[in-house]
């Protein structure tokens, strides 16, 4: 069973990301906190493998909750629910230990999906939030600086052809499952590849990954290789 835990100040909320969670046979949620700072405690104590957490919560919102967790329990993976308008917070949130990201204007489908992905050491970036990312750096040009765009230009050069095809999907938001498909290759070998992408970009997550992706300007002139 993959154990959960949900925070969330909207008690409707809490409960129906419970519902739709309890739908899953592989998923237990053994508690709920109405603001982050609980959310730390009951990981504490309960150690779950997930946290399901929103990223605007009393006396602790869900970046700091998700930095304190990542330090206190390095095994309990962090689902952030965010909503269209918190682009500034995801953009914090990529750097603060969240493991993925989702809307909770998305389908239930991606949630299940979500806490799977996090629980299996993976990350779960939805598709929505990447092109929401990718349209806030675009218009508030925190990705046009030169800066930034060498930087982030200089790490994907140092791929491989095959990984950096991997990268191109993980910027386009796709599972492990589809880049393999994309890709006509098996899933454990999209697996190690985005394992080795992570470590030689020095970043945590593939939703960082992503982020990496659009700056370097690599879903814009990226082709797949055959």
């Amino acid at each position: 069973m993959i154990r959960t835990i949900v925070a969330d100040d909207e008690p409707m909320i809490r409960a129906g990301i419970r519902a739709v969670l309890a739908t899953a046979l592989d998923i237990d949620v053994v508690a709920e906190a109405s603001d982050g700072h609980d959310a730390v405690e009951l990981v504490r104590r309960h150690r779950p493998e997930v946290a399901v957490l929103d990223i605007r919560m009393p006396r602790l919102d869900g970046i700091k909750a998700a930095a304190e967790i990542r330090r206190i329990a390095p095994s309990t993976g962090v689902l952030i629910l965010t909503t269209f308008g918190e682009d500034d917070n995801i953009l914090q949130a990529l750097g603060g230990g969240a493991a993925g990201f989702l809307v909770k204007s998305g389908e239930p489908e991606e949630l299940i999906a979500g806490v799977r992905a996090v629980a299996d050491g993976a990350a779960y970036l939805s598709p929505r939030i990447t092109a929401r990312v990718v349209a806030h750096l675009a218009a508030t040009g925190a990705g046009a600086s030169a800066r930034r765009r060498a930087a982030a230009r200089e790490r994907v050069g140092a791929l491989t052809a095959r990984e950096r095809d991997v990268l191109a999907c993980l910027g386009g938001g796709l599972s492990n499952g589809q880049i393999a498909r994309r890709l006509h290759v098996v899933e454990g070998t999209v697996k190690a590849h985005v394992s080795s992408i992570l470590t030689r970009l020095g970043v945590d997550n593939r939703a960082a990954a992503a982020v990496v992706a659009h700056e370097s300007g690599l879903l814009a002139d990226q082709s797949v290789h055959p």
